[in-house]
């Protein structure tokens, strides 16, 4: 029996060591139990009407930058010249790669913007501006952006977009996505005819923050219970203002800024942009070229 020793239970007084043991053991197997949903707060909170959420456009909500798409359509419209497409096509070509809002590149497109609306009645803009959603917008909408303003619209609470586009263009959109509003740049008018200026200044980086501001003290929002939604370095002001910040399809300063701070993170682009899977810059820059070319090329085939 001697030999069947080993089959008989031992009684042993636990050991240090095996009490560390079992203790992790048990941690182990306590982090291993997924996270219930009454552990993370749901967000967003229904029914919060001191909630709003606030969401850039260009490249946060919508692929590219607005005021390109819109200077195309004014293209097909007979509104520029040729040459001016081609600054647009440039513009676009390198918003799309460098993913940035670049303040030189923005500030030329809004002077072009300007000087091309100058005459224009403001109702001849916004109807044309729907028409323009539908042809060069509506496709580019980021379907993983609208499920989050439309999580904010489903609970209950208001969504506005926030952009350096001219508000006639963020309010088409607004309307079109079925937000509340928009806040955007506002271009002077007179008897409803575009002068060529700005009511102030674009609404880009810290004027963004201003607007939010203003609009919660007016709408009597609480911002520490807002969320806010960007993909640039350039909305880290709005951001902040609210308590609960995303960084959007982020360039490089924010996406280390978001991570810095535990912002939340999400990227809905497909694929990494052109300099980091080795595809030079030049020749993408150079397909938008050649595609421009070719619908030039083509304009002129069917006058």
């Amino acid at each position: 029996m001697a030999a069947l020793g080993w089959l008989t239970p031992r009684r042993r007084s636990a050991t240090a060591r095996s009490v560390l043991a079992g203790e992790a053991s048990a941690e182990a197997a306590r982090k291993s139990v997924p996270e219930t949903a009454s552990e993370e707060p749901q967000f967003p909170v229904v029914g919060d009407d001191k909630a709003a959420a606030f969401f850039d456009l260009d490249n946060t909500v919508m692929q590219g930058a607005a005021l390109f798409h819109f200077g195309r359509g004014l293209y097909k419209r007979k509104f520029f010249e040729t040459r001016d497409l081609a600054r647009f096509a440039w513009q676009q070509a390198w918003f799309r790669l460098a993913g940035v809002e670049d303040p030189e590149h923005m500030q030329e497109a809004r002077d072009s913007a300007l000087s091309i609306v100058k005459g224009h009645r403001v109702s001849e803009l916004q109807s044309i501006g729907e028409e323009i959603y539908d042809e060069y917008m509506a496709e580019r909408i980021w379907p993983g952006t609208r499920g989050l303003a439309q999580a904010h619209l489903d609970a209950g609470q208001k969504v506005w977009l926030v952009t350096a586009a001219p508000v006639e263009i963020a309010q088409v959109i607004a309307r079109r996505l079925g937000l509340t509003g928009a806040l955007g740049t506002v271009a002077e008018s007179v008897d409803g005819v575009y002068t060529g200026k700005l009511v102030g200044e674009p609404l880009h980086g810290p004027a963004k923050a201003e607007a939010v501001r203003a609009l919660a003290a007016a709408e009597g929002l609480d911002l520490s219970r807002c969320a806010a939604y960007s993909d640039s370095h350039n909305d880290i002001p709005m951001l902040s203002l609210v308590g609960h910040p995303y960084a959007i399809n982020p360039d490089t300063k924010l996406r280390k800024h978001a991570r810095q701070l535990d912002w939340r993170l999400r990227d809905y682009r497909t694929g990494r942009k052109a300099a980091k899977v080795g595809i030079p810059a030049a020749a993408g820059v150079g397909a938008v070229a050649g595609g421009t070319a070719a619908a030039i090329a083509l304009s002129r085939r069917r006058r």
